[in-house]
């Protein structure tokens, strides 16, 4: 079945929910597809049912729903929740999609697209990470808001950024533990510059919101601290980490070993840009070296009737991904023939949550000293199970010269993620035993995929 439409949204969470009400109010026919099967994205993922209980795990769950029932309502809008794009293309200004929906095969064919394809958790790799009951601080929070279900009794948090916050607030409210609230970085520099907080007070009055139940819950935060290993006991199961005091470089300099069952550990987020990659959409690396899809000032990539909106463009949270997803629907409608202007209220609104977005950014960076953390065993692609010693030995015996062909010789990235949990950390490491920087060729090419979504064959079989 090939279906066309007039504008297309992939992904459901605060951009792309901003940017279809933008879009729809302009007089735009608007097709939202999603990943999930609830709009609202990680930020506002929910149950659909106990709401008022949910609102314990999030700090303003009523504007997510306010958006969510706002696009539900909206007539020109049409939403396809549960399908995923496998493939994506572009030919002389005619974006296919293959997405799979409803158990089938559907084709869809725009020339105006938005991407709001939000961001993932960032791992590092250490010993022990691959053992079950070591999480991401996200999958610890969906099982909160999804489901309700917390994923242990003793919870360590740690990493680094602001959102370790909400997950160890989150972990307290919902009657676990947490033994341990670590923050690798000392710096909190963001909140010296007037301007930023005076400009984000939302975002200041959120962070206290947590701060107070993490306060009551007995918790006290380390700074300049991080989990470096972990250990599994006598079922297998996760029984303990391994906790160092780390300097500025994250070189580690002391040792102690904590009792939990449950690591959440992330390290910041990663744009997913495998779709833009997919239609050709320039990427660039950003300030903290993550791969991002270029935008101009209307949200529109360097691809005429493909514009970007939130994480995907760079980390900035949800106020920011809202405004970028207002402008980006705005411009969309506009490039179907809707008379529509971007208004210099909402460019403003946009370099306000920037400057907090550049402001985090800087106080919350990631060393190249936890590339000391793994040994030889460790594994660092855990779909082909890579270890480091593996890709040393591809680079010191088999000559491998970068990473992409380091990936050729041991098959890091080539498992069902596809690069997508290992790939930034494998550039890192090669670039380290080669004794070279990272180029920016090599951080593209690490999350880019040819197959965007892992799908059964059969489905394909069943297509339309």
């Amino acid at each position: 079945m090939v279906l066309m439409h007039n504008v297309v949204i992939v992904g459901g969470g605060p951009a792309g929910l901003s940017a279809a009400l933008a879009a729809a109010a302009a007089g735009a026919p608007v097709l939202l597809i999603d990943s999930n099967s609830r709009l609202g994205g990680q930020y506002w993922r929910n149950s659909s049912t106990d709401l008022e209980n949910q609102n314990e795990q999030h700090f303003d769950l009523a504007t997510g729903l306010l958006l969510i029932n706002a696009v539900k309502a909206r007539k020109e809008i049409e939403v396809w929740s549960e399908a995923q794009i496998w493939s994506a293309t572009n030919d002389e200004g005619k974006n296919t999609l293959r997405v799979i929906h409803q158990g089938k095969e559907k084709i869809v064919n725009t020339a105006n697209l938005i991407l709001c394809t939000g961001a993932y958790d960032r791992t590092l790799p250490f010993p022990g990470w691959d053992i079950p009951g070591v999480m991401t601080p996200g999958g610890v929070q969906s099982l909160l808001k999804g489901h309700g279900v917390l994923a242990g009794k003793r919870v360590v948090v740690a990493g680094t950024g602001p959102f370790l916050l909400p997950v160890a607030a989150g972990v307290i409210k919902a009657g676990g533990k947490v033994v341990s609230l670590i923050e690798a970085n000392k710096s909190r520099r963001w909140l010296t510059s007037t301007i930023v907080v005076l400009e984000n007070l939302s975002k200041i009055k959120e962070a206290f919101y947590y701060i107070k139940t993490i306060s009551g819950g007995k918790v006290r935060a380390q700074f300049g601290y991080a989990v470096i290993a972990a250990h599994a006991g006598s079922t297998g199961e996760l029984d303990s980490v391994d906790i160092a005091k780390i300097n500025r470089n994250f070189k580690v300099k002391k040792v102690k070993n904590v009792k939990c069952d449950v690591a959440a550990i992330g390290w910041g987020f990663t744009a997913d840009t495998s779709l833009a990659g997919s239609l050709g959409c320039k990427q660039v690396v950003a300030k903290d070296e993550s791969v991002v899809v270029w935008v101009d000032s209307e949200q529109q990539t360097n691809i005429p009737g493909i514009f970007a909106a939130g994480e995907i463009t760079g980390i900035g949270g949800s106020d920011l991904s809202m405004a970028e997803g207002v402008i980006a629907g705005i411009a969309a409608a506009k490039f179907v023939g809707c008379k529509v202007d971007i208004l210099k209220a909402h460019r403003k609104r946009r370099a306000k949550r920037q400057r907090f977005a550049n402001a985090l950014i800087k106080a919350y960076p990631i060393k190249a000293g936890w590339k000391l953390w793994p040994n030889d065993q460790t594994t660092i692609c855990r779909c082909e199970e890579v270890s480091l010693g593996d890709l040393k030995f591809a680079v010191e015996e088999l000559g491998a010269t970068d990473s992409r062909t380091a990936k050729l010789f041991t098959r890091c990235g080539m498992g069902l993620c596809q690069g997508r949990i290992c790939g930034r950390s494998v550039v890192d490491l090669v670039a380290k035993e080669l004794s070279v920087l990272p180029t920016d060729i090599d951080r593209i090419s690490a999350v880019n995929r040819p197959i965007i979504t892992p799908i059964p064959l059969g489905v394909l079989a069943q297509g339309e």
